[in-house]
């Protein structure tokens, strides 16, 4: 029962079409979301690219809008779009992340070995082709996301992190603690673009929702879903676990848009 009440309170948050309300919150900073207005007045969606990559345009109340994914390495400053080839400019703002120390037991997660660097690399280029998927198949049916699993939010996106004292790079996601074997629900449809059980991250799932929104999943202890397969709005996907390089159960939620890595809580309902 508990796991159709979710499905249920999932597919609440469904809406037909998107409109301003169900946007991301719009935060201009590295590692946010700008929402820039479009002045096009055409019933067809603008092109619109952003540092060479294709941008999520929607139709809202005023005409359309591009949701624009900032990197966290983003400079402070004036940022430019390419609107059907025509520059748009938007500003992104400051913003100063917290700093997160954390000891790992197991050293070779710190100080991976030659063959662990072979892996990783491979792995990389892996996790990077998926982040970057660009679907033009189908719009996203939603721009704000349920939460994917019951649990405590333990550490924000964008923390500036130490393993064992070492600087690493920064925290590109949200981690919310919970029980190994603790349900995992997609929180907007989507298709399974890629699975794995990687060395940093554990057995992960990766779901492309469209125009260059993918969400990752991390650290699971089972996968339930395989690429290609069509997942809906509350469908389990998998389970909590402590894989990869973690120091407790807990699931490792990221967002990508238009490549890049930006905080999930902007599109929490």
């Amino acid at each position: 029962m508990r796991s159709l009440a979710l499905v249920v309170g999932f597919l609440g948050l469904a809406l037909p079409a998107v409109v301003s309300a169900n946007l991301p919150n719009n935060k201009a900073v590295p590692g946010g979301v700008a929402i820039v207005p479009l002045s096009s007045s055409e019933e067809t969606p603008p092109t619109v690219t952003y540092n060479g990559r294709s941008v999520l345009v929607t139709k809202t109340d005023d005409g359309w809008s591009a949701v624009v994914g900032i990197g966290l390495s983003a400079e402070i400053g004036e940022h430019r779009l390419k609107v059907n080839g025509k520059p748009t400019a938007f500003e992104v703002q400051d913003k100063q992340y917290a700093e997160q120390r954390l000891t790992i037991s197991n050293r070779r997660q710190v100080n991976p070995s030659p063959e662990d660097l072979e892996r990783i690399g491979s792995e990389r280029t892996r996790i990077r082709a998926a982040l970057e998927t660009y679907s033009e198949a189908a719009s996203p049916e939603a721009l704000r996301f349920a939460i994917p699993v019951e649990g405590r939010r333990s550490s924000p996106f964008g923390l500036r992190r130490f393993f064992n004292d070492q600087p690493r790079n920064p925290h590109s996601g949200l981690d919310i603690a919970a029980p190994t074997g603790t349900p995992i629900h997609a929180p907007a449809s989507g298709t399974v673009v890629e699975t794995g059980d990687f060395f940093f991250n554990g057995k992960s799932v990766f779901i492309d929702h469209g125009h260059g929104l993918v969400t990752m999943y991390c650290h699971m202890d089972s996968i339930d879903v395989a690429v290609g397969d069509r997942v809906e709005l509350g469908q389990f996907i998998g389970t909590v676990g402590a894989t990869g390089r973690v120091t407790g159960p807990h699931l490792h939620w990221s967002v990508a848009l238009n490549g890049n890595l930006v905080d999930p809580e902007l599109f929490i309902d």
